[in-house]
């Protein structure tokens, strides 16, 4: 072989071995469950590009806005069918398949911030629990995150429980809406995607929605001039997974990368929408127009109890929900939160 020859096939190996050590080891298409205009969305993103700079690019995550591939509902059922590799979503989405999801995914009434909800998921039993939820649908769960405790949009003053009674609200499906219709509310069925124009036309009076920034951003307050902030019912528990077959095939350092940068990005979603909660606040009370309602501790406590009641109810739905309730009462009990 001539010289030539010799520098043309090294050239040609190194530019092999190049473009292998560029690609990533692992291509994770994961769907979210919020809108890409959304902050949310957006702390998501900064967390994908976090993963790929902490695996010096040997995971690359897809990272799709709600509903680019299935819908919100059905991202659970399509990770172990491969049409997805994971998913970052309100784990109550899927009470429909096990009412235990449904009571972990939101406990109603039971966390009145964030760092209680993250504390049972990280240290109290959560986490073993989801990961034992999951496991008969082919799906690893990597780790726990929630927003903030969400705001309550209103377009008639609410001050405490009575004014519950006769309601029309907007409120998932599940837990949430079993507990509102407990207090004297009546529930409606509403995609998110409506709530703006439920409340404009009267279909509805009030939503439980999301957090404070979020409803201000969009204009929730200019319409329904009576949110109540601080919220004090529904902590959404999020969960980060993929398929069960990715996770088995990645080495360890890749698997500890994940479940660490999940840790780190709780911690970010949390302290973001708390910021932009405050500076949202500070804009509405400005406003003439809106009247914020603090509702006051015994009117908390009365929904909580009504709240309770509904708890035990639920966990009767199936064995694994029984299990939830258990272990989420006996964490609260134990840290002085029941």
């Amino acid at each position: 072989m001539n010289m030539l020859s010799k520098a043309l096939l090294a050239a040609t190996v190194t530019g092999l071995f190049s473009a292998s050590t560029l690609a990533a080891d692992f291509n994770l298409k994961i769907q979210s469950s919020d809108p890409s205009g959304d902050l949310n969305f957006k702390i998501q993103q900064d967390w994908a590009e976090r993963v790929e700079q902490m695996s010096n690019g040997r995971i690359d995550i897809d990272l799709l806005p709600v509903g680019s591939i299935v819908k919100h509902t059905e991202t659970l059922g399509s990770i172990k069918l491969g049409i997805l590799d994971g998913h970052i979503t309100a784990t109550g989405y899927f009470s429909g398949k096990d009412p235990a999801f449904g009571l972990i995914g939101n406990m109603v009434g039971a966390w009145s911030d964030t760092t209680q909800l993250l504390q049972y998921m990280n240290y109290g039993g959560g986490n073993e629990l989801m990961t034992e939820l999951y496991a008969p649908y082919g799906v690893k769960f990597i780790g726990a995150s929630t927003t903030g405790v969400e705001s309550f949009i209103s377009k008639k003053p609410l001050d405490g429980v009575d004014d519950l009674k006769g309601l029309k609200l907007r409120a998932p499906e599940g837990l949430v809406q079993q507990v509102f219709a407990a207090a004297g509310a009546t529930p409606v069925n509403l995609p998110g995607s409506e709530v703006f124009t439920g409340l404009s036309k009267g279909v509805i009076d009030a939503a439980d929605y999301t957090v404070f920034s979020t409803n201000q951003k969009a204009g929730m307050n200019d319409i329904a001039t009576h949110p109540v902030q601080p919220g004090f019912h529904s902590l959404p528990l999020i969960d980060v997974s993929i398929s069960q077959k990715k996770w088995d095939s990645m080495p360890a350092d890749l698997q500890q990368i994940l479940q660490t940068s999940v840790r780190d990005f709780s911690y970010d979603i949390t302290t973001q929408l708390k910021i932009a909660d405050q500076a949202a606040l500070t804009e509405a009370q400005n406003n003439p127009n809106i009247t914020i309602h603090n509702w006051s501790d015994d009117e908390r406590k009365k929904f909580r109890e009504i709240a309770k009641t509904q708890w035990k109810v639920f966990a009767e739905r199936s064995p694994n929900a029984q299990k939830v309730y258990d272990s989420v009462t006996t964490f609260l009990t134990s840290n002085g939160l029941l």
